[in-house]
């Protein structure tokens, strides 16, 4: 922390509630907050450093969202604690596994998937607006498992930026979730893939313990406020924010592929 200047650290401390806001709405308040503590860190620490930093400061904003929606709306706790834990698991092997692949070959990949998710959001207004009547099949919930708790915990722990997103749009796929319930229960299983996460990183020592308590105090905030906005303000509201994280998602990967 001594070599943190004060503005740097109320910089950061900002940047970590508009993270938790992000990430309550809908996911991807990774895209806010790891590129700040990656320039705002002093530079003869390792990236190691900013990524298990935020991992542990994401947990608590992730924590007080699930907590939040968890009391204001419709969440299915079963499934939730379910794919957590799965998510868990595939999270850690992912930190594992994270520094033997090649980046630049997953980032067009993953920009190519959200550009066609947007698409698809943009084409279907009604996306995710409510959830039908019949409870989804046992295929549907173990594509789910599969999907949100495997794949999208594995790529937390891998890469990181949009994991939120990531399990909102999977969750409405396949579990015909409003995207609401979507957000609620993504926050749930988002808890599930920081803590994998950390745990690899603090064994390590990559985590910033004397920064953590200040930024996550400004996460958490950001975090109960996104939340109940979010409930209050309805489907449509979530929508929109979903497309504008998306769009700036595509741009920050397109910019560390090709310009940075």
């Amino acid at each position: 922390m001594s070599d943190i200047s004060l503005a740097v650290a109320l910089a950061l401390c900002a940047t970590a509630f508009l993270a938790g806001w992000v990430d309550a709405v809908v996911g991807g308040g990774g895209l806010v907050q790891l590129p700040a503590l990656l320039i705002g860190l002093p530079p003869h620490l390792p990236p190691t450093y900013a990524l298990g930093t935020n991992k542990v400061v994401s947990l608590c904003g992730t924590a007080v969202s699930a907590v939040t929606y968890a009391r204001r709306a419709p969440l299915d706790v079963r499934a939730a604690l379910r794919l957590g834990a799965v998510a868990l698991a595939s999270a850690a092997g992912g930190a594992l596994f994270a520094s033997a692949v090649d980046k630049d070959v997953l980032q067009p990949v993953i920009m190519v998937v959200l550009l066609a998710v947007a698409a698809f959001v943009v084409a279907r207004p009604r996306f995710g607006g409510a959830a039908p009547g019949a409870a989804p099949s046992r295929r549907r919930r173990a594509a789910a498992v599969l999907v949100a708790g495997v794949g999208v915990g594995f790529y937390d722990g891998l890469i990181g930026p949009g994991t939120g997103t990531f399990l909102v749009i999977a969750l409405v796929s396949l579990l015909r979730m409003s995207l609401l319930s979507a957000s609620a229960t993504a926050k749930v299983v988002n808890v599930g893939t920081n803590v994998g996460g950390l745990l690899v990183f603090a064994s390590h020592g990559a985590v910033l313990w004397g920064l953590f308590p200040f930024m996550a105090a400004f996460n958490m905030a950001g975090g109960w406020t996104g939340a109940r906005m979010a409930v209050r303000r309805g489907n449509g509201f979530v929508r929109v924010v979903l497309l504008v994280v998306v769009t700036a998602l595509v741009a920050r990967l397109a910019y560390d592929q090709w310009w940075a």
